[in-house]
């Protein structure tokens, strides 16, 4: 195969890598801002995260692009299709933590009343949690790291148990509110299914980053946690 060929495609299969890099960043941050704008409850701010998702969004289209520009090059070889479907599905599930992340920013606006302390701390513990498994499941992606992908796949037990732990917060909350401290609850209780939500991504990713490095797949039953309230049971 002529040697330029092979040149220009390793080239482009690492600009591709680095825009999923760049896109997991931005994936990232949009977790840890919307969580600001709820605890801050700073309108404001969580006007502005909502405008950013368009940039995650652009950055998907770009990989798509990308990847068709990849498949075109050459016929690619095993492990390149791998690559190239993996980076696919992993912009994928990006793309949706990054929608996830815009719904708590908009959720957020209309927390009007003011949440429990114990709510705040129970949110922001789950939330840091599911920053912490963003970023190293991108780690191991960019590091081609099975292990650590593997790694994340387990600790999705733990996001559910700390997001179990914060819906009976709210539940409790819900129980001794008024109407408008009811309907504030209310805004939380979607907002920690969102971060459950953004967990199941992050497992997803850990998935495909498995089957990227090794040619197989994680064997076994996903860890779940057990609580109904969070299994939507």
């Amino acid at each position: 195969m002529n040697e330029h060929i092979v040149k220009s495609y390793d080239e482009q299969l690492s600009i591709l890598k680095n825009t999923i890099a760049k896109m997991g960043s931005l994936a990232e941050r949009q977790i840890k801002d919307a969580t600001e704008a709820v605890i801050k409850k700073d309108q404001e701010f969580a006007d502005r995260i909502v405008g950013k998702d368009d940039r995650i969004d652009d950055l998907e289209k770009s990989i798509e692009q990308q990847v068709v520009n990849l498949l075109t090059m050459r016929q690619p070889l095993a492990v390149d299709l791998r690559e190239t479907v993996s980076a696919m599905k992993i912009s994928s599930d990006l793309e949706r933590i990054g929608d996830l992340s815009k719904n708590i920013a908009k959720r957020s606006r209309h927390l009007d009343q003011d949440i429990l302390n114990d709510i705040n701390k129970n949110f922001q513990a789950a939330s840091e949690k599911v920053q912490k498994n963003v970023k190293l499941v991108l780690d191991a992606f960019l590091n081609r790291d099975a292990k650590l992908a593997e790694q994340v796949w387990y600790a999705d037990e733990e996001i559910d148990a700390l997001v179990d732990v914060c819906m009976n917060s709210i539940l409790k909350c819900i129980e001794k509110s008024n109407e408008g401290g009811a309907a504030a609850c209310s805004q939380m209780m979607f907002m920690s299914k969102n971060l459950e939500r953004i967990g199941d991504h992050a497992t997803n990713i850990a998935e495909t980053v498995y089957f990227l490095v090794t040619g197989n797949y994680l064997e076994g039953d996903r860890p779940k946690g057990e609580s109904d309230i969070v299994s939507g049971q």
